[in-house]
C-alpha cells in the first residue's frame, strides 16, 4: 500500500481532526481528545505556526497515522531541536512502516528549521515505540518530571 505523508497547514482542518481521532483511539484517551475539543479557529492558528508541525499519513486521503512536533529554537547556537510530542498509527495500519515514514518525513523537514536533532520520549512499557526509536537513533536514559502549573 502507498501512503502519502503530508504536513498539515491551516487549510487542512478536516485532516487535523482525523489525526485527533487516530490519537484518541491509539492512546485510548477519548476524553482527552473529545471532552473539550479545540475550536476550529484555534486549530487553524496552531497549524499556521512555524514552530508546530503536524504530519499525517494518508491512504486515499484518509488519515491512518500521524505525528505532532514542536520546533524549539536554541540560544547557545543558531539552531533548533525538534521534539516529537505525539506519534500514532491506526491499529489496522500498524507494522507497515508508517511510523518510520512519518519520522523520515520529519527528518526532511528538520533541515529547513536548521535543526540539529529530533528527540522523542517513550515510556518503558511501550516496547514497540522503544524498538522503533532505537532503530532510528541513539537511546539516552533520562528522567522525565511533570511539574504542575501553579
Amino acid at each position: 500500500m502507498m501512503y502519502e505523508y503530508r504536513r498539515l497547514r491551516a487549510d487542512d482542518l478536516p485532516l487535523m481532526q482525523g489525526l485527533l481521532h487516530v490519537f484518541a483511539h491509539a492512546f485510548e484517551e477519548p476524553d482527552t481528545f473529545f471532552s473539550a475539543p479545540p475550536r476550529e479557529s484555534y486549530l487553524r492558528q496552531l497549524l499556521g505556526r512555524d514552530n508546530f508541525i503536524a504530519l499525517a499519513a494518508l491512504q486515499e486521503n484518509r488519515v491512518v497515522g500521524g505525528l505532532t512536533a514542536y520546533v524549539l529554537e536554541k540560544y547557545e547556537q543558531e539552531r533548533s531541536e525538534i521534539y516529537i510530542y505525539d506519534l500514532a498509527v491506526a491499529e489496522a495500519h500498524r507494522r507497515k512502516g508508517i511510523a518510520t515514514g512519518l519520522i523520515r518525513r520529519l527528518q526532511e523537514l528538520a533541515r529547513s528549521f536548521h535543526a540539529w536533532v529530533i528527540f522523542v520520549q517513550a515510556d518503558p512499557p511501550d516496547e514497540p515505540a522503544i524498538r522503533l526509536y532505537a532503530s532510528l537513533g541513539t537511546r539516552e536514559d533520562v528522567h522525565h518530571f511533570d511539574i504542575p502549573v501553579t
